[in-house]
């Protein structure tokens, strides 16, 4: 028997885009897994219906915020 504790989440209202992969990223400010600001993840549960469909529908206008590493460790030694 699997423990989905997914379920004691869920309600009947716009849900979290979160993917539990919580990192923020340290330019942007953004959490690299659902894209949201550390203040949209903090007031999600206080936020309107409406607050929060504005906010998953610019999420798709984020992801060119989050720049990719340029390699790391790895890429300065090979310099």
């Amino acid at each position: 028997m699997t423990d989905n504790t997914d379920d004691i989440w869920k309600r009947a209202e716009i849900e979290s885009p979160c993917i539990k992969i919580c990192v923020i990223h340290p330019e942007s400010r953004l959490c690299t897994g659902c894209l949201r600001s550390i203040d949209e993840i903090g007031a999600w549960s206080n936020l309107s219906g409406d607050a929060r469909k504005a906010v998953m529908d610019d999420l798709p206008n984020r992801t060119k915020l989050i720049t990719k590493r340029r390699g790391g460790r790895a890429a300065r030694l090979k310099g």
